[in-house]
């Protein structure tokens, strides 16, 4: 996707082949920054950072950690410590487990002579696979914006999302975001409600500065300003992202999401959630007391950072002296409240038989 004109991925093997690079995603919006990852340990601290995040991105970059451990080490047990040192990093992103498994499936066969390169051949393979999901994703729910587009007597179509589901939360293009630039390059008219989306501001750090980059049309809000917008026929439809869906397609999303679906709800305005097939976790049923829900450091919640008048970063205390602070990072949507899932393999309803229609060989494993 574009950055101030150019093409980029949000991870991509370094030129040297020894290392691999990233957008530094703690730095934005204010500085655009790459950083190197040259072992295991750097993967697993630039998850655990949040400097790569977003559930595909998580798991593509544990793939390439474990790559990165193949390198250094090819040994059966350094294979088995490095997918315990990843698989920690993050608890609710299912990808991250799904890639680390595909990895492992991958390299444990074979010699260890031959594991460094056909480790970061699988990585390369599946950050491309991830690319041609989101394609796939925005060219199935660019339907749904042309649906809209043409219910509409004028105006343009208005968006609204939650979190960052966007290309920097992928490889590229995004789950969330794929129909909107997609429908954006086909001239549709277009405008997204990007929620700020506390605590971290993924939308107005991270969604708003990719939109705004290519040239989508978009407005920055605060997070309870959605139920209003919906209140006053201002927004068509809802579109998010999903850290990890159930197989009865329950969703789990960053904290927030769940209140958007009761708005949504509420005013008759669809919900949808785009994720690929590996976001799904098969063995799941009820995501409301099955899935794990990271609860992060209350530092997000008591501290914000930003760009003073001078151009200087500061972080500055928010929270009054004392005060505990909780900071649970997701929410789980039950499947009642979402219209519909937009998966690489076509929209179906957020339910065990649709899910089961578009993934049958998984849902029967």
């Amino acid at each position: 996707m574009k950055v101030n004109g150019g093409l980029y991925r949000t991870i991509w093997l370094a030129d040297d082949g020894q290392a691999v690079e990233i957008i530094d995603q703690t730095r934005l919006p204010h500085e655009f920054v790459t950083a190197r990852l040259s072992s295991v340990d750097d993967a697993a601290r630039a998850i655990v950072t949040m400097q790569t995040r977003g559930a595909p991105l998580i798991g593509i970059t544990a793939a390439y950690g474990m790559a990165l451990a193949m390198a250094q080490d090819p040994s059966d047990q350094n294979l088995e410590a490095s997918y315990a040192k990843l698989i920690d990093t993050r608890p609710t992103a299912i990808n991250l487990r799904w890639a680390l498994d595909q990895m492992r499936h991958a390299i444990a066969p074979l010699e260890t002579k031959v594991r460094r390169r056909a480790a970061f051949d699988r990585a390369g393979a599946m950050a491309d696979q991830d690319i041609d999901r989101c394609r796939r994703i925005g060219a199935n729910g660019l339907t749904l914006i042309e649906a809209a587009a043409a219910q509409k007597k004028d105006g343009p179509v208005n968006v609204l999302t939650h979190c960052n589901a966007g290309w920097l939360a992928t490889v590229d293009w995004g789950t969330a975001t794929a129909p909107i630039y997609m429908a954006f390059d086909k001239g549709i008219d277009i405008h997204v409600w990007v929620d700020e989306t506390r605590p971290r501001n993924q939308g107005a750090a991270l969604t708003a500065w990719e939109l705004g980059h290519h040239g989508v049309p978009h407005t920055v809000i605060a997070d309870n300003v959605g139920g209003h917008l919906m209140q006053h026929g201002l927004v068509d439809l809802c579109i998010t992202g999903s850290d990890r869906t159930t197989a009865r397609g329950d969703v789990c999303n960053k904290i927030g999401t769940y209140l958007k679906a009761l708005a949504a709800h509420d005013n008759n305005v669809p919900f949808y959630v785009a994720l690929p097939g590996p976001t799904i976790d098969w063995t799941l049923d009820d995501g409301v007391s099955e899935i794990p829900i990271e609860q992060r450091d209350g530092v997000e919640v008591r501290e914000i950072s930003g760009r003073t008048a001078d151009g200087r970063i500061e972080t500055i205390s928010l929270v009054a002296p004392g005060s505990p602070v909780a900071n649970y990072a997701f929410d789980v949507t039950p499947a009642r409240l979402v219209t519909g899932l937009i998966t690489e393999r076509g929209i179906c309803p957020a339910s065990a038989d649709g899910l089961r229609r578009l993934y049958p060989q998984q849902a029967k494993t």
